[in-house]
């Protein structure tokens, strides 16, 4: 029988990084035990992205910081989705350099740090030493949602590009820029991330929404998993992106099984990433995406990763309508009522 690992190669390159295969585990709570770090390389991750540091934990003392996330729910109920739930204890940024310099002394796959902020100010100065802790680089994730009905679509973009101008002034190593999709031009919204310097783009942030405790009439965090529908959005922009920008891409939210993975990569992008599937099923489920990959792709004759990738991208099929407005009459007048 064939051996498909040695014939068939898994590898991408990723914000300049050389990866044994696509599979990335996303930033979550599971990255905080190092434990699992050296389980997520031994199950096949190929690069691990660690949790969050917000910038709220980079400014506000660690002994302030519940009150902080009490009055901020009650100033802006969206503020509490940011922070783990309450009663576990959110690591200071002392302690994720410390936890940073740990998981690369333990593990040989790269380790990318992650920065969670929405405005220009003192934290951006901590990307620096995240760099000098041994980061191979660095998500910024721009979580930011605009209440205030002054401030313009054009100010919201105007901050993502200074935010991600001040990251990439601060450190030498590759950075990656997680955004959500709610823009009203994406493509020009990448575009201007890719001048301002981002090595890649993560599609796509998940804004997580509070909901009601309607006995006690207050607004509750509220954190549900990802579905493999929410990988549509994704697939949508990763192909319409490809090929229009120099930034990698990257996909995360919704990639749940090894076709999700297949359609990433057909779609345009560089890696997959991915938490939900894993806090479902576990860390070793990554061993059974990677099997299932040589499989498929050795039923359907390809020899390599890259000769997938952008295959199935808006400039490669041969109606790129169908990611404009022909989906949608298609869409509409194909479904008939039982």
């Amino acid at each position: 029988m064939i051996d498909l690992a040695k014939t068939i190669d898994l590898s991408t390159t990723y914000l300049g990084l050389k990866l044994k295969n696509p599979l990335v585990a996303s930033a979550s709570p599971m990255c905080e035990d190092l434990g699992n770090i050296r389980r997520m390389e031994d199950a096949g991750a190929a690069a691990v992205v660690l949790q969050s540091l917000f910038e709220e934990q980079i400014e506000i003392e660690s002994d302030t910081l519940d009150r902080f996330l009490i009055e901020s729910s009650e100033r802006s109920p969206e503020a509490v989705t940011h922070f783990p739930e309450s009663g576990r204890r959110v690591r200071g940024p002392e302690e994720y350099l410390e936890h940073l310099r740990a998981c690369k002394r333990a593990v040989k796959i790269p380790v990318i740090a992650s920065l969670n902020g929405s405005t220009k100010g003192g934290w951006l100065g901590y990307a620096r030493q995240i760099e000098q802790a041994g980061a191979d680089a660095l998500e910024l994730n721009i979580y930011s949602i605009p209440v205030d009905p002054d401030v313009t679509g054009e100010q919201v973009e105007r901050n993502y590009i200074e935010v991600t101008k001040a990251i990439k002034q601060e450190v030498r190593i590759p950075v990656a820029v997680k955004l959500g999709p709610y823009f009203s031009s994406m493509a020009n919204m990448a575009r201007k991330l890719d001048a301002a310097g981002a090595d890649a783009l993560v599609l796509f942030n998940r804004f997580y929404q509070p909901d009601y405790d309607l006995e006690a009439l207050e607004v509750v965090p509220n954190l549900v998993l990802s579905s493999p529908h929410e990988l549509l959005l994704r697939l949508h922009w990763t192909a319409v992106l490809y090929g229009q920008i120099k930034a990698d891409l990257a996909l995360t939210g919704g990639v749940h099984t090894a076709t999700d993975v297949i359609k990433a990569m057909m779609a345009g992008a560089k890696v997959a990433m991915m938490t939900s599937a894993l806090l479902k099923r576990g860390i070793n489920y990554l061993d059974t995406l990677a099997t299932e990959l040589l499989i498929w792709m050795g039923e359907h004759e390809y020899d390599s990763i890259k000769q997938m990738q952008g295959s199935m991208s808006r400039n490669a099929v041969p109606q790129p309508s169908a990611f404009e407005r022909a989906n949608y009459m298609k869409v509409l007048g194909s479904y008939s009522m039982r």
